[in-house]
C-alpha cells in the first residue's frame, strides 16, 4: 500500500494553488445559508454543470444537502469582507445589506456575478460531499476583477 500524504502537507500543497472565491448560498425553507468556497469547478457545457465541495462539519451542509437550488456568487476584488463573513463560523452571515433575494426567492450576494443552479447529484467523498448542480440562470454583468485566494490570504489579479 502506498503511504498517504500527511494532512499538513496536503493543505500546504493547495495553499500554493490560487483559486477564485465564491459564496454558495441557498434557502431550503429554513432561512438563508451560505459559505465561502474555492472548490468551484466547471464540469460540463452541455448540459451546463458545476461542482463544489462542502465539509460535513459545515454549518451550511444540512441545508445545502436538502436545497433544491443554490446560487454560486462570484466575488469581486472589493468583496473581501463578504468572503470573510461567509467563512466565519458562529455568526449571522446574512446580517446586513450585502444580500437580497432573487425573484425565485434564492438569496444572492449584492454586487456579485452569479449562477443559479438546481442540485443534480450529491457524492459523499471522505469528510466532504461534492455537489453537482445544473445551471439554470445567471447574471454575469459585473466586470470587476475577481477575488482570489492564495497562500492563506485574499488577492486580486496583479497581486498574486
Amino acid at each position: 500500500m502506498t503511504a498517504v500524504l500527511p494532512g499538513a502537507d496536503f493543505k500546504q500543497a493547495f495553499r500554493r494553488h490560487a483559486a477564485g472565491v465564491v459564496v454558495v448560498t441557498a434557502d431550503a425553507e429554513h432561512g438563508p445559508v451560505g459559505f465561502t468556497a474555492t472548490s468551484l469547478t466547471s464540469l460540463s457545457l452541455d448540459p451546463p454543470l458545476l461542482s463544489f465541495g462542502i465539509a460535513h462539519t459545515s454549518s451550511s451542509w444540512q441545508h445545502i444537502r436538502i436545497a433544491r437550488t443554490i446560487v454560486v456568487n462570484f466575488l469581486t476584488a472589493h468583496q473581501e469582507a463578504v468572503a470573510r463573513t461567509f467563512a466565519t463560523s458562529g455568526i449571522d452571515r446574512f446580517a446586513g445589506d450585502h444580500w437580497h433575494r432573487l425573484d425565485t426567492g434564492d438569496p444572492v450576494i449584492t454586487g456579485s456575478n452569479w449562477l443559479r443552479a438546481e442540485t443534480h447529484r450529491l457524492i459523499e467523498i471522505g469528510d466532504h460531499t461534492v455537489v453537482i448542480a445544473r445551471v439554470v440562470g445567471s447574471d454575469m454583468s459585473d466586470s470587476s476583477p475577481p477575488l482570489l485566494y492564495h497562500d492563506g490570504s485574499y488577492h486580486t489579479i496583479g497581486q498574486v
